[in-house]
């Protein structure tokens, strides 16, 4: 079962990418985190086989997250949500070793075809 991990402030976002996830694939174990510092402390308490974060937070923003994701356990892929998105962003967020990069609101079809990829590429890993 492919555990996701959804690092995200806002509370409506963070509700409506679990339930898409969690309706996509029944086999999907999806958690979540309301910050970065949340995140960073389940990462580093759990295995998960994908990790799904918002790029402006408190506590601790994403590209943050991300750099301790990759020291912490670099198997884990990381896709990048952002609703301030711009293409330095982006770019910065891939060299640092994001699978992907999403602005938001998140295409649907974009963002399950991510994930997919993303856990598909895990696997061979």
């Amino acid at each position: 079962m492919p555990r996701i991990l959804v690092i995200e402030d806002e509370a409506a976002i963070r509700r409506v990418l679990v339930k898409i996830l969690s309706e996509e694939n029944k086999t999907y174990e999806v958690e979540e985190a309301e910050d970065g510092l949340a995140g960073v402390d389940m990462i580093k308490k759990e295995d998960y086989d994908l990790v799904l974060c918002d790029i402006k937070m408190p506590k601790m923003d994403g590209v943050e997250v991300l750099e301790l994701t990759k020291k912490l356990k670099p198997e884990i892929p990381v896709v990048m949500i952002s609703g301030h998105g711009d293409l330095d962003t982006a770019v910065n967020t891939m060299r640092l070793g994001a699978f992907d990069y999403i602005s938001k609101p998140p295409d649907l079809n974009r963002l399950l075809n991510t994930v997919r990829n993303a856990l598909d590429r895990k696997e061979l890993v």
